[in-house]
């Protein structure tokens, strides 16, 4: 099951939120006990609310909703967990028009929530979305009551960085001629993978579509670059610091976060905790599903009390 909702962004942007499991049934003998004596419901919700606990998922550069459907479905279980394409991704607006400020991500993801009813909710975000989740919980700590942080550095990163990343979307061998091509590019021969990684294989073949001359990904590289920039040459310290809400920091054992600096983002966030998945990468989600869930259900179940 996926459920496409539209949701307006800033300045207008069309954005594409997604449900991949059918939210929580309300629990009937909870029902019962909020009755009064006479059998009806003193203080009733609109018919339409939904009482379940709300989760919004960012996902990272490039990256788009579907990569969040295995954890959105056993969220969905217990909560309302509800992944966006952020601007520029996946089925949302790439217009040349779209701006890709920070701002603009952040502004976003505060109408999704409002717009979705997910308020107050917890934020899972992963790298670029990290950033994003984060900065909102600092602007917006009414809307956000959790914040889990995956594999995002706080510190800048620089214009070397930024760089290497052009040259790379440069080497990229577009239009594969098969995905069979794209996983075994992403998976094995690009010169950023140091040994084989079928999950990256399978995480980009999850973000091409098919043209007339083969297959290219489903958002504009020059796109992703000028999102980058808004972020590269800074760090994100005062806003960590600003975030007042539970916060989780979960890195993968060979991810792009350092262990010194993930324990450094614990100790800045005023509510900090720290989680390390083994075995994972940068995709940390990805790489290791099931040690994913294992490191940040019991945070979900101290944060939404279920």
């Amino acid at each position: 099951m996926a459920r496409r909702i539209d949701v307006t962004g800033a300045g207008g942007v069309r954005l594409a939120a997604w449900e991949f499991g059918d939210p929580p049934k309300a629990d009937p003998d909870r029902a019962r006990a909020d009755l009064d004596p006479a059998g009806t419901d003193p203080d009733p919700a609109p018919s339409d609310g939904d009482p379940s606990p709300g989760v919004l998922l960012l996902h990272g550069l490039m990256a788009r909703a579907s990569h969040w459907a295995s954890t959105a479905r056993w969220l969905s279980e217990r909560h309302r967990a509800v992944a966006l394409d952020q601007r520029g991704h996946g089925q949302s607006d790439k217009s040349p028009q779209v701006s890709f400020t920070r701002e603009a991500y952040v502004d976003d993801a505060e109408a999704a929530l409002e717009q979705l009813g997910l308020t107050p909710a917890v934020l899972i975000g992963h790298a670029m979305g990290a950033l994003t989740a984060w900065q909102l919980a600092a602007k917006r700590p009414d809307l956000v009551r959790g914040l889990i942080i995956c594999d995002m550095r706080a510190s800048a990163l620089g214009a070397a960085s930024q760089r290497e990343w052009a040259a790379w979307f440069k080497a990229w061998p577009v239009p594969f001629a098969t995905l069979a091509d794209v996983r075994k590019w992403f998976g094995e021969d690009d010169p950023w993978v140091e040994r084989p990684n079928p999950a990256r294989g399978e995480f980009y073949v999850e973000v091409m579509h098919e043209s007339p001359d083969g297959w290219r990904p489903v958002f504009e590289p020059d796109q992703m670059l000028k999102s980058r920039e808004t972020w590269v040459y800074d760090a994100h310290w005062e806003e960590l610091a600003q975030v007042q809400c539970p916060a989780l920091v979960v890195r993968g054992l060979d991810g792009e976060l350092g262990r010194a600096e993930a324990q450094e983002m614990v100790r800045v966030l005023p509510r900090g905790e720290y989680a390390e998945v083994a075995d994972a990468g940068h995709l940390v989600h990805y790489d290791q599903p099931d040690a994913w869930r294992a490191a940040i259900e019991p945070f979900l179940d101290d944060v939404l009390g279920t």
